[in-house]
């Protein structure tokens, strides 16, 4: 009985499945589109894991995805490529439109899906990975040698799986070369040239393609296109992941930061910096960010609020503007496309954090400057009258308050005083003969 149960609920659960990736035929179905523009990186990763799991709920028959990218991550990339490996439903990758392109992790991508098209004026390839922090080496770099092994076979077992010409993405790997569309379609690169998506499904229609539920024919011709557009969450995402974005809230932030406890009872600069310190601390971890960099950037700050607190004769602040200069420049690989901070925005950074030191260690000299208005010692100078005085010592109401005084001798209560120093917990005192009211 078990055993017969066993089989009812498997078999349950095929009936379930196997629509998602192979829809009935007497419907027209439905068929995802979702556009990945700009670098790939935790946006368009967080964007296409959604989107594949909208097909799989609405059964559709197919997900485009409609590409033009730089490249990216190379995390990012392999995200999607496994997304794309184990969806029930069928991708199909289109770079559009006319113009487009498929560069660094595009071409991965493309390899990765079952149905590769590009519009007639695309192109795809320059596969070759970079990386994280890297700079040109004179000599041969044995881990960069490492990483363009690994990346062709990584691309070499796609094209494979695929049954797609594994020699030329190797050979994109290694040495960076690209192909226009009528190339890519003659060299077994891509499957079809398409001239919009509406084309791309009428030529799709009837394919047969593998899936992880296994052989699939597509029936796209009338299809119902849902567009799945980025919503709030990956268009935040895709903003606070931006490299130039995060290094600008994390010093907003500490700056802020520093504002309000140097100036405590503010409230608004500790809730902006301690908001965008956060959100700058988030971006960063979802990026291949080198810890040197940020290690430097965060020496470079504590420099300047020393400098600022700890006047060294600007020794501490050009050492914290040199530190936070090089860790800015290291933070990001600016050879990763869309993924580098611009030199241009290190050097305002640098600036706009020597006036703040300069503004803050000004404000701070000042506030040395200023006489005291609290405190015993400002009682130098302030007369008031002897209330009682014996043996050198006595009381005498000075400001509105009874102090402890020490004096000579020769002083009487109710006498005028005026108080010389501090000694201790006492004030000491002397006669004044001077004209006006007690207790100026």
């Amino acid at each position: 009985m078990a055993l017969v149960l066993l089989a009812h609920a498997v078999g349950a659960a095929g009936a379930q499945a196997v629509p998602a990736a192979a829809p009935a035929s007497n419907s027209p179905g439905t068929v995802v589109l979702m556009e990945l523009d700009g670098a790939i990186g935790p946006a368009a990763v967080d964007h296409v894991r959604r989107g594949l799991r909208l097909a799989l709920r609405e059964q559709a028959r197919l997900v485009v995805i409609q590409l033009d990218t730089p490249g990216g991550l190379d995390t990012s990339m392999r995200s999607i490529v496994k997304d794309i490996l184990a969806s029930p439903v069928p991708v199909a990758t289109f770079v559009a439109p006319d113009g487009a392109r498929a560069a660094s992790a595009g071409t991965y991508i493309l390899y990765a899906s079952q149905i590769a098209a590009m519009a007639p004026a695309s192109n795809l390839g320059a596969a070759t990975p970079v990386a994280i922090g890297a700079a040109p080496a004179p000599a041969p770099d044995p881990m960069a040698a490492k990483r363009v092994a690994d990346a062709s076979a990584y691309i070499r077992s796609l094209a494979q799986l695929r049954g797609r010409n594994a020699e030329w993405g190797e050979q994109a790997v290694r040495d960076s070369v690209s192909l226009s569309a009528p190339e890519a379609l003659q060299k077994n690169v891509i499957t079809l040239i398409a001239q919009d998506v509406a084309d791309l499904l009428r030529q799709a229609d009837g394919r047969e393609v593998r899936t992880v539920l296994g052989e699939v024919r597509l029936a796209t011709r009338h299809a119902q296109v849902l567009v799945f557009d980025a919503d709030w969450r990956s268009r935040v995402l895709s903003v606070i992941t931006e490299p130039s974005l995060a290094l600008v809230l994390m010093m907003l932030g500490i700056y802020a930061l520093l504002f309000e406890f140097s100036n405590p009872g503010f409230v608004l600069p500790g809730v902006v910096g301690a908001i965008c310190l956060v959100l700058a601390l988030f971006g960063l971890q979802m990026l291949p960010v080198s810890y040197a960099g940020l290690g430097l950037i965060f020496l470079g700050v504590a420099f300047l609020v020393a400098e600022a607190y700890l006047p060294s004769f600007g020794a501490l602040g050009v050492g914290g503007i040199v530190a936070f200069s090089i860790g800015a420049v290291l933070l990001i690989d600016n050879d990763t496309p869309g993924f580098g901070v611009p030199l241009w925005l290190v050097g305002v950074l640098a600036v706009v954090s020597a006036a703040f030191v300069l503004l803050v260690a000004g404000i701070a000299a000042k506030t040395r400057r200023r006489p005291l208005v609290l405190g015993v010692a400002t009682l130098v100078g302030a007369t008031g009258e002897l209330v009682e005085f014996a043996d050198g010592e006595g009381w005498a109401q000075i400001q509105g308050d009874y102090w402890k005084v020490l004096g000579a001798d020769g002083l009487r209560a109710g006498r005028r005083i005026r108080v010389t120093r501090v000694q201790g917990l006492a004030l000491q005192v002397a006669e004044d003969d001077t004209e006006g009211p007690v207790g100026v």
